[in-house]
């Protein structure tokens, strides 16, 4: 079966057992993220997927309701820029208490395997940029597109938000070079080690 037929079909599966299996936990989740402050469970934004497509993803709520975004966005061209050397704003105050956990162990990123299933992304892959970063992209990081995002990638099991961007565009294009599905196995099971170990964790 031709690699990508072969990594849909891990994508469709291992997406839909994951949802399936982790709903007890998912639920608790929805609820202490609605119990920890107001506002909606679900947090959704614009991002840019294969072929520079625009798509909504979504994750669990880590913020606090009607916060200004505009810290992020100069934070997020900073990077794309270069002047930021890391992907991660530390010490948010616009967190939550249930959201600093959240994003500490990744479960803010679950709802995303809806967009798996509905296509818009893959297990494995590079991660999407929001709007605000993508307008920074040029040609060279645009190439980061060419292939459907991921929830987890090769990036994120080797320096989970302590790259520079450009470290992160020379990281996510190896893996483009060299996607395979054994890569792509690799990947999925060096995530669980990577997110517990909480390295450049928000």
């Amino acid at each position: 079966m031709p690699y990508e037929q072969s990594k849909r079909a891990l994508d469709l599966g291992l997406a839909l057992l994951l949802l399936v299996i982790g709903l007890p936990l998912w639920l608790l989740i929805a609820g202490l993220v609605k119990l920890d402050s107001r506002g909606p469970v679900l947090y959704s934004a614009w991002v840019h997927g294969l072929g520079c497509r625009r798509f909504r993803y979504y994750k669990f709520r880590t913020m606090r309701a009607g916060v200004s975004t505009a810290a992020h966005e100069s934070f997020a061209a900073r990077y794309v820029q270069g002047i930021q050397t890391s992907g991660k704003l530390r010490n948010d105050s616009r967190l939550t208490r249930v959201g600093r956990v959240l994003r500490a162990w990744s479960l803010d990123e679950i709802p995303q395997l809806v967009n798996v299933l509905r296509g818009d992304m893959s297990l494995v892959g590079p991660r999407p940029p929001l709007t605000c970063e993508y307008r920074h992209y040029d040609v060279r990081a645009k190439r980061r597109l060419s292939v459907r995002p991921g929830i987890t990638g090769l990036q994120q099991v080797t320096s989970r938000g302590r790259a520079s961007f450009r470290r992160l565009l020379a990281t996510d294009l190896l893996y483009i070079r060299r996607r395979s599905l054994a890569l792509d196995l690799v990947i999925l099971a060096r995530t669980i080690p990577a997110v517990l170990s909480r390295r450049g964790a928000a």
